[in-house]
């Protein structure tokens, strides 16, 4: 079985309040983007079992395809294995949820295999058990998110098409830059409020904000010079994603996109790809 797993973007993030358990409240609108790890299962072994191409990639419990596995056999009372294979594309610890899309496309991926014992809702409670972006990369369409990700409300308005991302090549912990998150200073809900943005629509010029983003900065100036290269090259605007590093820019023109991405790519330090807003979920290959 293969399983396409997608990167996302937060074109909106917004930090809303922290709760009890610790956790933080968001308000984003997320989108997932044709940048792709491939999953792939095979269910001849009796135990669970990591394989990887990147050799970072852990391949322990502690990867989270494992705990996805884990996860799904003790909710569904079986003691089974899988294998799973990953190749990375995906920069790990990189703001794009990575992790959390192989989560997502092994919990897809067993589900299907058998048959289909969890609905939509079942298996989105599973992911967010896993972390609060495997909600979203389970349903993988443009979406606003809030609660701690897991609350989805289709965003269907128009969007720019085209992502030049830029990962400087550096990793980012996002249990440290929230640690270091000041509630005090936050500033998009200034920009705007979330029931504005959900009336009006997502608007490049006016909207483009994220909560994280001065901490991961303060730590990380380069992410200001990404940004900066990214709109000096023809980008309608350039963010951050999640906790970062890696930053995009959005284009409503191919052609200046692709200008774009050649003149970055001549940064050795940085990675450089090119890529899609993905508007329907992608099938899993049997």
């Amino acid at each position: 079985m293969k399983i396409l797993s997608p990167a996302k973007i937060n074109l909106f993030l917004q930090v809303t309040g922290k709760r009890p358990d610790g956790y933080h409240d968001l308000f984003s609108l997320m989108c997932s983007v044709s940048l792709f790890d491939t999953v792939f299962l095979q269910f001849d072994t009796d135990k669970i079992v990591i394989e990887s191409t990147h050799p970072n990639l852990p391949l322990d419990e502690t990867n989270l395809a494992h705990k996805a596995a884990a996860l799904f056999f003790k909710s569904l009372g079986v003691t089974d294995g899988v294998k799973i294979a990953i190749q990375k594309k995906i920069p790990i610890a990189a703001g794009l949820g990575g992790g959390s899309s192989n989560a997502a496309s092994v919990l897809r991926g067993l589900n299907h295999h058998y048959d289909y014992p969890f609905s939509r809702d079942q298996l989105s409670a599973l992911g967010l058990c896993l972390g609060a972006d495997v909600p979203f990369l389970l349903y993988q369409k443009p979406a606003f998110a809030a609660g701690v990700g897991e609350k989805l409300e289709a965003y269907t308005a128009q969007l720019p098409n085209h992502v030049i991302l830029v990962n400087p090549g550096f990793r980012v912990s996002t249990a440290v830059v929230f640690q270091n998150l000041n509630l005090r200073l936050t500033k998009c809900k200034k920009i705007t409020t979330r029931p504005f943005l959900k009336k009006t629509g997502f608007d490049v010029s006016l909207h483009l904000c994220n909560d994280l983003e001065a901490v991961t900065i303060s730590k990380h100036p380069e992410i200001k010079l990404v940004k900066k290269q990214l709109v000096q090259q023809g980008a309608l605007g350039a963010l951050m994603s999640g906790s970062g590093p890696t930053v995009f820019g959005l284009f409503s023109d191919p052609d200046k996109a692709c200008n774009a991405m050649q003149a970055l790519d001549r940064n050795f330090r940085w990675n450089t790809f090119s890529a899609e807003i993905i508007r329907e979920k992608y099938t899993i290959d049997l």
